[in-house]
């Protein structure tokens, strides 16, 4: 684990806002595989693997657009074919990192409260957190559903803050990408960048996170 200034002075905080894929669920190759048979299926031309990952946090029609050039109408199109592939054929493969549920009931059990930002819908993240038994571990969650202002920009992290009366001073942020990151940094809370997710550990450091870890047992150490 690292930071920017002396881990002896370590705070501890009383809420943790969570990205979702790529931090708390490893989502990246069922989102990869989807893309790829969306491109196919409608005519374009197939991105790498690599920049096709490194949109990952994107808004989701923000991303297809930018990977294929599309124009409103594509876009639309592509967006409603690729959610229901991925609904219909890779939710069900979705399953979160080793040690994440373990760890998110020991930060409830420690009473720290904990919410999700995420750019996926509300449909696909509901069926996920059941699926692997977490939701009650969540107090609450902001989607691409709410139509809030996509990441870097911080709206979603104010909405929740908002939502459940608490203060960036005792907020961290959690996420994968320098998206992430900045959302968290802009809203005027920590934020902590881990590296098992899409962008690798020199992207993360070029936003300038409170902290960065290399496994999730070690975010236990900043809030616990």
């Amino acid at each position: 684990m690292s930071r920017n200034t002396d881990e002896t002075e370590m705070a501890k905080f009383s809420n943790i806002v969570f990205d979702f894929d790529g931090t708390l669920a490893d989502t990246a190759t069922e989102i990869v595989a989807t893309m790829v048979r969306t491109f196919r299926d409608l005519g374009y031309p197939i991105p790498s693997e690599e920049a096709m990952r490194q949109t990952i946090g994107m808004r989701l029609s923000l991303a297809l657009a930018s990977l294929a050039g599309l124009d409103e109408a594509q876009t639309e199109e592509a967006t409603a074919h690729y959610r229901e592939i991925f609904m219909a054929e890779g939710i069900g493969r979705v399953k979160l990192f080793p040690g994440v549920a373990e760890g998110l009931r020991v930060h409830n059990s420690s009473g720290v409260r904990l919410a999700i930002a995420t750019s996926r819908n509300s449909e696909s993240l509901k069926e996920i957190l059941q699926m692997n038994d977490v939701t009650e571990c969540f107090e609450t969650f902001v989607t691409n559903s709410d139509h809030l202002a996509p990441k870097p920009d911080p709206e979603m992290v104010k909405v929740l803050m908002e939502r459940m009366c608490i203060k960036a001073e005792d907020t961290l942020v959690v996420g994968d990408t320098t998206f992430d990151i900045q959302m968290g940094n802009d809203a005027g809370c920590s934020t902590c960048a881990v590296t098992w997710g899409n962008h690798d550990r020199s992207m993360l450091e070029s936003s300038f996170p409170t902290f960065i870890v290399n496994d999730f047992r070690e975010l236990l150490k900043l809030v616990i």
